[in-house]
């Protein structure tokens, strides 16, 4: 007989924060559950039979289509029906689960019903930031563990929701959510493993690059933020958990934890922490589509309000020269690592409050405005391609295909974020440099590109950071654009 927690029945609430704390609660006692057996296992007991904990759920009935804001892209139901989602961490999603509780509470006049779902915790998510038990396990010890606990089920973690591929079987709830309770902790798993730090430490704005020149001067504005009384920022998280606080602050519990990795991670990332979590979290992603595609996945569970790539591009046109911006506002991708989620036939429109604030950015930070600005930055379509050496290619195929449709860049990443952006409901943009022109013998030669990256580099970065800025500044709430939900969309955010 499975060793399961005391079951709690569930609960019904019309005060969100009530709805909160019983989603704790339950949480609480199911992850205590796994952590308890998992130490006993660790110490030579086994138990008796399987041990089993599960993840909390919120549910809601609703009989009306009626919303209280109409302006807003979610917090409400498409119509009458049972909608349900299972979650996880609380205490990571807190302030993220009580807006989603009060707009539904606020749209529908719903009671939100909350208890424990049939949906098993795998053990490998019950684990705290700094528990590292398994690792004394003996190979039998291993393998006796994959009878005893409940390991992860990838057929509970697909994305078919947000593909909008998913279906209800006969009687099953509506999803709430884009995402299961596993599939978020499965993501939040990675994001410690690619970026080297906690999901903890992950802001609500996410900058992209693909070259370390940016992380280098990222991490030397985020010291000098820090020593900086005054700053906004409170903190700059480094790979490893590695915390600066602000000057005048003093370290909080878990600080000391920190270290510096003796190797970076795959995709390392750089958090320039606010109190209220809409700082700016920077990622190297590195060359191509694939790191692109990855990273987006998993940060995606975050639901950040905004993410942008900041990179390099080679210019297509004659009349661009070396250093020259452009604003992407259409992408052609022959990225081809979305294709099986997302048809290349879906458009990924541009979303105007994005677009306005990086041209306001580059505006603001250059000091060129009106006809002027256009000799620096061009607004066009980029192009996202995964063969790196596409210049080689016979008979000038993308070359045809590329200037057919009007592409003035060329990158490996930036389509793929956009498109993970649109399929996510994460809103997204582009701002690029031109770093060569292949098509006119302007290639990168090395005196020539580190002039050019000391040269612009900075300027590029405090653009992204000044568009954050903007973006903050204007409210988050205009940013989650009406463009991208679907006929039948989630409540959640």
């Amino acid at each position: 007989m499975p060793l399961i927690p005391d079951f709690i029945a569930p609960t019904r609430h019309t005060d969100p924060a009530d709805a909160l704390a019983q989603v704790q609660r339950i949480y609480q006692q199911q992850i205590g559950h796994l952590r308890d057996a998992m130490q006993r296992f660790v110490a030579g007991e086994t138990p008796e039979g399987p041990v089993r904990a599960f993840y909390p759920f919120v549910r809601v009935h609703t009989t009306t289509v009626a919303r209280a804001d109409t302006k807003l892209a979610y917090g409400f139901v498409e119509g009458p029906g049972r909608y349900e989602t299972t979650l996880t961490r609380p205490d990571l999603f807190a302030n993220y689960y009580a807006e989603q509780f009060r707009l539904l509470r606020a749209s529908h006049n719903v009671e939100l019903e909350v208890g424990t779902s049939t949906h098993p915790i795998p053990i490998h998510f019950s684990f705290a930031e700094h528990d590292h038990i398994e690792g004394t396990l003996t190979q039998a010890r291993r393998m006796l563990m994959r009878d005893v606990f409940d390991l992860p089920d990838l057929a509970a973690m697909d994305d078919g929701i947000a593909n909008g591929t998913w279906q209800a079987a006969p009687g099953e709830a509506q999803p709430l959510s884009l995402f299961t309770a596993p599939r978020v902790d499965y993501s939040l798993h990675r994001l410690r493993h690619y970026t080297g730090t906690a999901p903890e430490w992950f802001q609500n704005f996410v900058l992209f690059t693909n070259y370390q020149f940016y992380i280098d001067e990222f991490v030397r504005l985020g010291h000098a933020e820090m020593a900086k009384p005054d700053s906004e920022y409170i903190a700059f998280i480094e790979p490893g958990n590695v915390v600066t606080r602000r000057v005048g602050l003093s370290a909080e519990a878990g600080d000391d934890l920190g270290a510096a990795p003796p190797r970076l991670p795959q995709m390392p990332a750089y958090h320039l922490v606010r109190k209220d979590a809409s700082g700016i979290t920077m990622v190297n992603i590195g060359v191509g589509p694939a790191n692109a595609k990855t990273i987006t996945d998993h940060i995606a569970v975050l639901r950040p309000h905004a993410w942008m790539m900041l990179g390099h591009c080679a210019g297509l046109r004659n009349s661009q020269q070396l250093g020259d911006y452009v604003l992407a506002h259409a992408y052609v991708r022959e990225d081809h690592v979305l294709d099986e989620d997302l048809p290349l036939w879906v458009p990924i429109p541009a979303l105007a409050e994005i677009q306005l604030a990086l041209q306001q950015a580059v505006a603001d930070v250059t000091q060129i405005s009106g006809a002027d600005l256009k000799r620096v930055m061009r607004t066009g379509t980029v192009a996202s391609t995964d063969n790196r050496n596409w210049e080689l290619l016979p008979d000038n195929t993308p070359q045809r295909r590329f200037s057919q449709s009007r592409a003035v860049a060329l990158d490996m990443e930036s389509a793929t974020i956009a498109a993970n952006g649109f399929r996510f409901r994460v809103p997204y943009g582009t701002l690029l440099c031109v770093s060569d022109k292949p098509l006119h013998g302007e290639i990168k030669l090395p005196g020539m590109a580190n002039h050019f990256y000391r040269e612009r580099v900075d300027q590029h970065l405090r653009i992204g950071m000044r568009a954050i800025e903007i973006l903050r500044n204007g409210g988050v709430d205009r940013l989650h654009s009406r463009k991208l939900r679907s006929f039948a969309e989630v409540a959640f955010q």
